[in-house]
């Protein structure tokens, strides 16, 4: 296929066409090539053949992450995303859907190494168990050691992921997905999945991947170019919002109130309650002559503007064409032919743009939201008794510059200002959007973000229970209202995959506090021996000859430890001898951030943990986790969760409660 892209023409009508088809083969030579390591296929399934078909024996599809043909033009290998490749992820002994058999492939690089068969009929046929247990590839490929980025799990892929994965894309999803269910992965491939199976729509629109941070997008940024789909936008909602430089930080209280949704009723009074009524006519001159437009006549033209529903921005701009409008009907009902150009030179006019600045002034973003934060009258005359009297007094800070440009904003400033600016002028759209981390966006972050899908479609991806901001969720139907997706459905992720079942029995000793409403997550790896607790008197001595004996297991180590401890028990640990990097909250702002993944052992603090796995996690101090701020316990629930093989938990000082034993 590579080599037939590569005789593509890219020669358009035009040097704006030939450009774009100049690009877009050039995208697609990048997605078609071969690293060398990439096997060409990782599964193939053996089917029956259709009762008119006059072939003998089973026929054989071979499926891997792109489609492959021969030098005829016969399929070779079938694209993973493909309707035919879809009984390799969905056949069962009680339902084969055709396949007789399944074959998974096991390589080192691109060296085969190994493969494994299912026989789902026979298997059906003969009545043998069938316990849901994990093929013994898929196992491996699970446990396999963990180093650098995110990897895809095309080849792992199970029914209910895939079911997620292949849903129509007018439909709008929100999956709650407890730790290890690979909900982040799931996401990722249900991009792949649409840009192959509506390539027409999401040409035009795209699709955008928004994640907590950019080093979580570095950590993720491989998995869609291995699938062969390079055109995908990432960004992180902070990113998404970046209107203003930010310099400030909110405290808790205060970044909850800022991210509360009152603010968009709020902000369109202060935007649109600048609009006055005219008080008298006005004259405006057109191709050398003035022409009168009466005062009812500019009124119901404010009005029909203001109705029609378009940004503030742009209903200035047509308010003015409007009565341009009306001195060119006026010349032409006299006998008069005037043009296009002299039409808008007249909606440019002195006398025109004095008069909008009286009825439909300029409103900026950035001075509007100082305006409001600055000013307790403009902020409780917009408000009209939105915000109680204590809540007005922690919003306003009298001690801000009257400059708006020297303020030091804070990241919910700037999702205010974001908000004003949809107010003001369109919001780049994209046909689908896939949302990480959900549960811990702000109402009003998840507006922002909901300008941007309102012509698509949403998959939101998160777990209520690992909420840790100050706005977390604790009802996703609440957060999928502010989304602008109500009609989501909710889908509920609970079989683990990559957190062995007694870690997770551990941390679901936690939900009751966190989540009551929440099934405790299962596992399909029991991981019998997988956790251990230490009990010891000085941590910094004792934390680099735990560390070591966990460094004897292949794989790589996390050490997740109290924000606090971080600097300290690092030092502990490189003066030690062990070779660890730290990764500091400077890291997860950069796309470089994850650099630290190439030492085996990574010291983090508890802050930084969500969303990273690790094969073995060292878990310092649980307590002193759940003592460093308002949703500790929540933080403590994502950090016993990262694990994929084994997790130790050290301590000097007493336990969490729920981390007790059961008397």
């Amino acid at each position: 296929m590579r080599a037939a892209a590569s005789t593509l023409s890219d020669v358009g009508g035009d040097a704006f066409a030939s450009e774009m088809l100049g690009k877009s083969k050039a995208v697609r030579l990048t997605s078609l090539a071969d690293d060398g390591t990439t096997p060409p296929f990782f599964g193939r399934t053996d089917r029956l053949r259709d009762a008119d078909d006059t072939a003998t024996g089973l026929e054989e599809f071979h499926i891997g992450r792109r489609h492959i043909r021969d030098s005829a033009g016969d399929p070779v290998v079938i694209d993973w995303r493909a309707p035919m490749s879809r009984p390799f992820y969905q056949a069962t002994p009680h339902q084969p859907q055709g396949v007789a058999l399944r074959r998974r492939f096991g390589f080192a690089g691109a060296e085969l190494t190994s493969y494994e068969d299912e026989a789902l009929i026979a298997s059906h046929e003969s009545g043998a168990p069938t316990d849901g247990a994990l093929a013994g590839l898929v196992v491996e490929e699970i446990e396999r050691p963990r180093a650098g980025p995110m990897r895809d799990i095309v080849a792992t892929i199970a029914p209910d992921q895939d079911d997620i994965v292949r849903a129509p894309l007018a439909t709008s999803l929100c999956i709650q997905g407890s730790p290890g269910t690979g909900k982040t992965a799931v996401g990722l491939h249900r991009a792949a999945y649409l840009l192959y199976t509506y390539p027409d729509q999401l040409h035009r629109s795209g699709v955008l991947v928004i994640g907590p941070n950019a080093a979580f997008l570095r950590y993720i940024g491989a998995v869609l170019p291995a699938l062969g789909e390079l055109d995908v936008s990432q960004t992180t909602v902070d990113q998404l919002t970046a209107r203003v430089p930010v310099r400030g930080k909110d405290s808790d209280e205060l970044a909850r109130l800022k991210g509360d949704e009152r603010w968009a009723d709020v902000l369109r009074r202060a935007v649109y309650g600048a609009i006055g009524k005219p008080q008298d006519s006005i004259q405006i001159p057109l191709s050398g002559r003035r022409y009168r437009i009466p005062e009812e006549r500019l009124r119901r033209y404010v009005d029909d503007v203001r109705r029609s529903g378009v940004p503030y921005t742009i209903g200035r701009e047509r308010l003015a064409m409007t009565v341009a409008e009306d001195a060119r009907r006026q010349k032409e009902h006299a006998g008069g032919s005037p043009t296009d150009p002299e039409t808008r030179r007249c909606a440019r006019s002195v006398e025109l743009r004095e008069w909008l600045a009286g009825v439909w002034p300029e409103v900026d973003a950035r001075s509007t939201v100082h305006r409001l934060l600055a000013d307790p009258a403009a902020l409780a005359a917009a408000s009209r008794g939105v915000w109680a009297e204590d809540e007005l007094a922690l919003l306003v800070d009298n001690s801000r510059t009257t400059n708006p440009r020297s303020v030091r904003w804070s990241l919910a400033d700037a999702v205010l200002i974001d908000e004003v600016e949809g107010l003001l002028r369109r919001t780049e759209l994209f046909g689908h959007v896939i949302l990480d981390e959900a549960q811990d966006l702000s109402a009003m972050q998840l507006r922002a973000i909901a300008r941007r899908a309102q012509a698509g479609s949403v998959t939101a991806l998160g777990d209520i229970a690992q909420g840790t901001s100050p706005w977390s969720t604790t009802d996703w139907a609440t957060s999928l209202a502010s989304l602008g997706k109500p009609e989501a459905v909710v889908r509920v992720l609970t079989r683990g995959y990559r957190v062995p079942g007694e870690i997770l029995d551990v941390a679901n000793r936690l939900l009751p506090d966190l989540a009551p409403q929440l099934s405790p997550a299962t596992s399909v790896r029991p991981g019998r021996g997988s956790v251990s607790v230490k009990s010891v008197g000085h941590l910094a001595e004792a934390l680099p000859a735990i560390v070591a004996a966990v460094l004897v297991q292949p794989g790589s180590v996390g050490v997740i430890v109290a924000d606090t401890d971080a600097a300290t028990l690092a030092r502990a640990l490189v003066a030690a001898g062990v070779d660890a990097a730290t990764l500091t909250a400077a890291d997860t702002d950069t796309a470089d951030g994850f650099a630290e993944l190439s030492h085996r052992v990574t010291v983090l603090p508890a802050s930084l943990a969500k969303g990273l796995e690790y094969d073995h996690v060292v878990l310092v101090e649980p307590a002193a986790i759940v003592a460093a701020e308002e949703r500790g316990l929540h933080r403590l629930y994502v950090a016993l969760t990262r694990a994929v093989t084994s997790l130790t938990v050290v301590h000097a000082g007493p336990l969490p409660v729920q981390l007790l034993p059961a008397a």
